[in-house]
């Protein structure tokens, strides 16, 4: 079992940044892929970002290329979401998730999920 504690969510207007982290409980932390999700109300939860074991390989959705970055740090068990040029589009619960499924993109590569962070985004 992996528990997840997402932090750094918040209210900032349109065009500022905010860093998210994710706090991972197992020292089996380097052994799962990372990722963000994030889900707006009414929608259905949707890819953001996710990163690989050793932290070399990430990806992206097209809405966040450019202006989001993912990062993790094995010793310290966590994973980061670093968000700038923030829309109001952004808003949304941002969700941390842990994994082993070779799909990326998709929820069910993700066996273990955090409670949520919310940001909002003002014009």
């Amino acid at each position: 079992q992996v528990q997840l504690v997402e932090s750094g969510g918040g209210l900032v207007q349109a065009g500022g940044s905010l860093r998210l982290s994710c706090a991972a409980s197992r020292r089996t932390f380097s052994t799962y892929t990372m990722g963000w999700f994030r889900q707006a109300p009414g929608k259905e939860r949707e890819f953001v970002a996710a990163i690989a074991r050793g932290g070399t390989i990430t990806r992206y959705a097209d809405s966040v290329k450019g202006r989001f970055t993912i990062s993790r740090d094995n010793a310290n068990n966590s994973v980061y979401l670093q968000m700038n040029s923030l829309k109001p589009e952004d808003t949304a619960v941002y969700y941390c998730a842990a994994g082993t499924g070779s799909n990326w993109y998709a929820r069910l590569s993700y066996q273990y999920w955090g409670q949520g962070t919310q940001v909002t985004v003002s014009s």
